[in-house]
């Protein structure tokens, strides 16, 4: 078996072994964008149990939470262990024109995809012109 020596990430996992970050809530990677009417969040939770990811709206502030519990084996003597176990967590202000009641979400393949709605009053819309009334010619 071959390996390849990364010294930043031998720095990494040093740095994270003194700071101790498994008691900390992780950080999920995300992708979040606007397609029309709706934003789109993707969440990557790959290997976590879909009945630990738990998602809530309170008043403007979603918070998305999940748990991984770490696969501890016996007696083996670990060469490398980059996979985060513990708390994952992220949370984001939503706007006031978003459709709290609507966000619908579901977890597929290890990605978290959470719809959440614009508001109908907050969508773009067209806006029609009047004009004034055609006037006769006054002859005089």
């Amino acid at each position: 078996m071959s390996m390849l020596f990364d010294p930043f990430r031998e720095f990494d996992r040093m740095a994270g072994s003194l700071l101790d970050r498994r008691e900390s809530p992780r950080l999920m990677p995300m992708d979040l964008y606007r397609d029309g009417d709706h934003f789109v969040l993707s969440a990557d939770l790959p290997g976590i149990d879909p009945g630990s990811v738990d998602l809530d709206v309170d008043g403007q502030l979603l918070t998305i939470r999940a748990e991984r519990t770490p696969r501890s084996k016996e007696g083996v003597q670990w060469l490398t262990r980059e996979r985060p176990s513990g708390s994952f967590l992220r949370q984001l202000t939503l706007g006031n024109d978003i459709d709290t009641e609507a966000i619908s979400a579901h977890y597929e393949n290890g990605v978290l995809s959470i719809m959440i709605p614009v508001l109908e009053k907050a969508k773009p819309r067209k806006i029609s012109i009047a004009t004034a009334p055609d006037r006769a010619e006054v002859s005089a």
